[in-house]
Formats: C-alpha cells, sequence, structure tokens
C-alpha cells in the first residue's frame, strides 16, 4: 500500500513567517535567545543524526534499548488501532513499535506529524513501502499547534520520543500536555520519552561531544537565518557552549560571541560584547515522579514508567482519563 498524499497544516509562508517573528523577538529580547526547531534544516537534520550515533550522546540509544525490551508490552497493553507520532523524523525508533503492533495485529494507521515536507515524504514512503498493510497518513504540522488535527476514531497511541519535550519550558509543557488531553478521547494513549536527571558529567558531553559535531548543529541555527532572512551572521565568531543548570536540572546550549560582532537582520542592527551569549536550546531532565505529576496534572493517568538498564532514559505510558 502506498503513502497517502501528504495533509498539510502548514506552508513555506507560515514557516517563513514564524521564523521572521523568532528571530525579531528572540534577538531584541535580554538575554537573547533563539528556539531549537531552527536548527533542522536538510544540514541540521544530517548533523543531528550523527550526534545520535556519537559515543558521548547516550539519550537515543538508551531509548531504544527501552522501546527494544517494551514495545511487545506496549501493543498489548494499549491495543491502538492508530498510531500518532509527534515530531516523526525518519521514524526509526518507531519501527520497533511498528513491528509489534504487526506481531499483535490491530494497528491499522499510522500518522507521523512533522514539519519538514521532504522528511516526511520520505518516510511515509518508505514505512508505507516496508509495512504493505499499514495505511500511511503523513500531517505537515507543528505539534505546538495542530494538535486538533490529529485523526479521530478508534483506540490512539501518540508517541512523542527523544526527549522532545524537554525543549519546552515548563509552562509551556503544561500548556502542551493540556492541549494534547484535550485533543485525545477518554482511554487513549500517549508514550512520550524523557532524558533522566543523572551525574552532569555524562549529560553535559551528549551536549559538546569532543569531535565538535554539536557545536556546528549549533552554529547551524545561525547558517539558517543567513540563508532565510539574509542576515550576515559569521557562524565562526560563536563558540558553542553548553551548560548544566542544577537549579531548573536543564542544560542550555548557547552561542557565545568570541568578539564584538555585529550582525544585520530583518531591518535590525543587532550588537553582541565579546563572551555574550545567545541560547538556543534548553533541554530539561527529569525525575520519574516529576514527568508523572505533570501528565496526572493535565488528566493522563501513568500505569507504567519504563528505564534502559542504566537509568538514564525513561519511557512513561500514559492512559488519557
Amino acid at each position: 500500500m502506498s503513502a497517502e498524499p501528504l495533509e498539510i497544516h502548514l506552508e513555506e509562508q507560515d514557516l517563513s513567517r514564524s521564523l521572521r517573528d523568532d528571530v525579531r523577538t528572540g534577538l531584541t529580547a535580554q538575554p537573547r535567545w533563539l528556539p531549537p526547531k531552527w536548527f533542522y534544516d536538510a544540514r541540521g537534520s544530517e548533523l543531528f543524526e550523527q550526534i545520535t550515533r556519537l559515543p558521548e550522546y547516550y539519550p537515543t540509544r538508551a531509548e531504544r534499548a527501552v522501546l527494544a525490551e517494551r514495545a511487545d508490552t506496549i501493543a498489548e497493553v494499549t491495543g491502538a488501532k492508530t498510531l500518532i507520532e509527534l515530531g516523526a523524523g525518519s521514524s526509526e525508533k518507531t519501527r520497533l513499535l511498528l513491528d509489534a503492533f504487526t506481531r499483535h495485529g490491530g494497528l491499522g494507521t499510522f500518522v507521523p506529524l512533522d514539519v519538514s515536507v521532504s522528511a516526511l515524504r520520505q518516510s511515509t514512503a518508505e514505512i508505507a513501502a516496508d509495512y504493505p498493510g499499514l495505511r500511511v497518513r503523513g500531517i505537515v504540522g507543528d505539534f505546538t499547534r495542530h494538535l486538533d488535527r490529529l485523526p479521530a476514531g478508534g483506540r490512539r497511541l501518540v508517541i512523542f520520543l527523544g526527549g522532545t519535550i524537554g525543549n519546552l519550558l515548563p509552562a509551556e509543557r503544561a500548556e502542551f500536555l493540556a492541549a494534547m488531553r484535550a485533543a485525545l478521547e477518554a482511554g487513549d494513549w500517549l508514550l512520550i520519552g524523557t532524558d533522566l536527571v543523572k551525574d552532569p558529567a555524562v549529560i553535559v558531553p551528549a551536549y559538546d561531544d569532543a569531535a565538535g559535531v554539536t557545536a556546528e548543529f549549533n552554529r547551524n541555527v545561525l547558517r539558517v537565518i543567513n540563508r532565510e532572512l539574509g542576515a550576515d551572521f559569521d557562524p565562526e565568531a560563536f563558540a558553542h557552549v553548553a551548560l548544566w543548570d542544577p537549579d531548573r536540572e536543564w542544560i542550555e546550549m548557547r552561542l557565545r560571541a568570541r568578539w564584538p560582532v555585529r550582525v544585520r537582520v530583518l531591518g535590525l542592527d543587532v550588537g553582541f560584547d565579546a563572551g555574550e551569549e545567545l541560547r538556543t536550546e534548553v533541554s530539561a531532565k527529569f525525575r520519574p515522579e516529576g514527568i508523572a505529576a505533570e501528565l496526572r496534572a493535565a488528566g493522563f493517568a501513568v500505569p507504567d514508567f519504563w528505564t534502559d538498564p542504566d537509568g538514564l532514559f525513561g519511557v512513561t505510558l500514559a492512559r488519557a482519563d
């Protein structure tokens, strides 16, 4: 069965408008910031795939270990007829779940949602070819804005993997989880991956690898802004920084001006002093009781929580009450 035509709720002009708004807001704020979603053009996605294979970057391996061990349990417990993936990308880890649902039977539809038309077109074609009995219906959208566009009907399992929820600030997480619950019917399921609080000596190298791949990934946001908005950032004028915040229990990626820098973009003349920093990502780490409390506050029951053998990464199965 071939993949269905993509359902598009996010046009190129929407992305362009969103980028302009984020850049104007973030570069005029104090301290300055940019959201991490703008890392991911084709080059950024390629760099991130490299990051997931680095020896320092444990989250992908650890989450895969959990899914490999628990996929059959997830298929059996949820009995889902429709599997929905938020921020799908290549859906590589999702295949562990698709294989389990194939063994157990009953799954009829797979719905990956992602902002990238090209990535989604490729991944839906590949999934449809590899799982010929499955209806594959890709949705081009933003998981912070388009949860109300998810298909209704049947018992649904929504998966949100990779620890991506950690990129949302606490108030944003609460808003997202409330919107997620509103989009689901009682008895639907949510599977969510969260990186866990641990020794910073393990966490920090995952965001500051010895080979410098993460540094290039971080600076890629500047290249995206140069290309899309005609800015004149010199990416090499900014050093990559990864800092652990023990109070908030999150890591921040920043770009630090190596010397005084002036940038022109969107009619703005933006000056950075030497040593001034631009925050590009927050990645919160979680405690099991913390993510369970956030889910319960949004209207979910939390029947299951699993970790990899080393306790690095958690996967929570929650049910909409």
